[in-house]
């Protein structure tokens, strides 16, 4: 069926916005995730996603335009489908939209009226953050993590929290410079569309009046480009071409995505003219930026001070180093925390000891090829391990147990966990009934899983239950290493890279392809004798592939 998407409102205070650039078109195939379009709010461009997959039926919005809030931006849905009562219902007479905008006025003036009175003795510049609407249908907003507290600065383009949705998790930037007053909404509770936020503004503000007044006020800046909107906009655009973005010395208005290309193309903020409101700088202005006489001498001038301050400063010793300490604290994502937790409770609770072997891995590879040879069939080596361990344990069942205090556990299942990096840690997607796969079956599952997790499409039930882990950093070079036991497993194999080395075989020796494991074990659970034994076993499998395909 098909959806309706409407305009966003992306900042607590955007009231319409301008579609800067479609990255879809009509008739594509849409993706959840996929950037829709770069839309262009009272405050900054933002790229919007979307939250829906299947193809771009219909584009309400067309670049340059602007269209208020809820305003029908887009339809998504089957190829081929009828969007005709979707765009009949969307439509509106001009009357009934001249009937509203005389409502809004009404609504305005009345506002500004009641708000007349609540504001009196706010501070000016202090601003109150209410919880944004992320997305078309959110409703209400759970703060997951705060990633700046009361009493911190924050600039413009911060982040200042990691907000749920209805359908992702979004970073929230404020738009605004000052200090973190007040927080309203802890991590973990959630609250609807419009709730207080946060209250950013000057140290020392008396936060308490500032609630007391309802959330309802609001700065002169902001009211400026409202007034200024209802003006001509010939008028405005006269005036903008001949009035440079800013003078010396003063504050430069321009976007966080315009800041962030002008960084990564070298240009100056104060050289570029801004054909946003009131000469605010947008993505557009730094792409259609050409450099002037005027720029090319500043920027010449700047080089001759550094010429000039380098003749008369004396040179430094040749064997001095000179140079700036930088250091960069990161926020640890949630993501983050739970793996330094939870692998320092295994790693100072379970008695590890490892074990390793270097397996031949010359038939290994042959094997692999003739599998590949046949069609629709693609086996890495990292599948072969993960179908030996399977075989493996169900020999040693020892391996294959959780401790429990009092007792332990041994599994008579097979649920191999996969280690897959991704960009905020390590996440351990499980294959169940791992030793009842065959071989294209686990290769196919383990990039499926992977994929998923990669893309953050993961889901709980498909990380849970492992028995036993497998790690493998081989096809980054590395040759050995040891892992933190994946608890509540009692045991997690590291597979190394596949090298070609000198080698004895029948007295002589040749050039061989050899492999290390190590294998981490809970000496609570897995003795010396049976980790050996499990190796064995697994060598075996490894050297010998045909007994895996029995």
């Amino acid at each position: 069926m098909a959806e309706v998407i409407n305009m966003p409102r992306l900042s607590d205070t955007m009231e319409e916005g301008t579609v800067a650039k479609w990255l879809k078109q009509v008739g594509d195939k849409i993706e959840e995730g996929d950037i829709l379009a770069e839309i262009e709010t009272d405050k900054a461009t933002m790229e919007f996603e979307s939250f829906n997959e299947g193809v771009l039926l219909h584009i309400g919005i067309q670049e340059g335009d602007t269209a208020p809030v809820d305003s029908l931006l887009a339809i998504i849905g089957e190829e081929g489908e009828d969007i005709s009562s979707l765009l009949n219902s969307s439509s509106e007479t001009k009357e009934d939209k001249e009937d509203k905008e005389d409502e809004v006025v009404e609504t305005a003036e009345e506002e500004k009226k009641e708000d007349s009175g609540d504001t009196a003795g706010i501070p000016e510049g202090v601003e109150v953050v209410k919880m944004p609407r992320l997305s078309d249908t959110m409703e209400e907003g759970t703060v997951a993590t705060w990633l700046k507290q009361v009493g911190d600065e924050v600039e413009e383009g911060d982040i200042l929290a990691e907000i749920e949705t209805d359908k992702a998790t979004m970073e929230f930037e404020s738009f605004y410079s000052g200090v973190l007053l007040h927080i309203g909404i802890q991590e973990g509770e959630t609250a609807p569309v419009d709730a207080v936020l946060a209250v950013i503004g000057p140290k020392g503000t008396d936060v308490e009046a500032v609630l007391a007044s309802g959330g309802k006020a609001a700065s002169k800046k902001e009211e400026a480009p409202k007034e200024a909107s209802k003006h001509s906009t010939a008028d405005a655009s006269t005036d903008e071409s001949d009035t440079p973005a800013a003078n010396e010395g003063q504050r430069i208005f321009a976007s966080p995505l315009a800041k962030r290309i002008a960084e990564e193309k070298g240009v100056d903020l104060r050289d570029v003219k801004g054909s946003g409101d009131q000469g605010r700088i947008i993505k557009r202005d730094i792409e259609e930026y050409q450099p002037t006489p005027k720029s090319a001498e500043r920027a010449v001038s700047s080089e001759e001070k550094a010429g000039a301050a380098k003749s008369t400063t004396p040179a430094a010793p040749i064997n001095l180093p000179v140079g700036e300490e930088r250091v960069e604290e990161v926020k640890n994502s949630q993501m983050r925390k739970v793996i330094a937790k939870r692998l320092g409770e295994s790693k100072f609770t379970a008695p590890h000891y490892y074990l390793t072997i270097e397996v031949d891995m010359d038939s290994a590879k042959a094997s692999r090829v003739q599998i590949n040879s046949l069609p629709d069939t693609k086996v890495s080596f990292n599948d072969m391990v993960v179908k030996a361990c399977a075989m493996a344990l169900k020999k040693h069942p020892q391996v294959n147990t959780t401790w429990n205090n009092e007792t332990t556990r041994i599994n008579h299942h097979v649920h191999i966990g996969v280690a897959v990096a991704v960009e905020d840690g390590l996440l351990v997607p499980v294959l169940k009934f791992a030793d009842q796969m065959t071989l294209t079956q686990i290769g196919a599952s383990v990039k499926d899983l992977a994929g998923k997790a990669r893309n953050k499409k993961i889901t709980p039930a498909e990380m849970e239950g492992s028995t036993f882990t497998v790690s493998n950093l081989g096809m980054f070079g590395i040759s050995e290493f040891t892992s933190i036991i994946n608890q509540p497993n009692s045991a997690i194999l590291s597979v190394g890279a596949i090298e070609e080395k000198p080698v004895v075989k029948n007295g002589e020796i040749v050039v061989g392809s050899t492999m290390k494991v190590t294998l981490a074990c809970d000496h609570r659970t897995v003795d010396g004798a049976t980790g050996a034994q499990f190796l064995q076993t697994l060598r075996a499998y490894l050297e010998n592939p045909v007994t895996m395909l029995a």
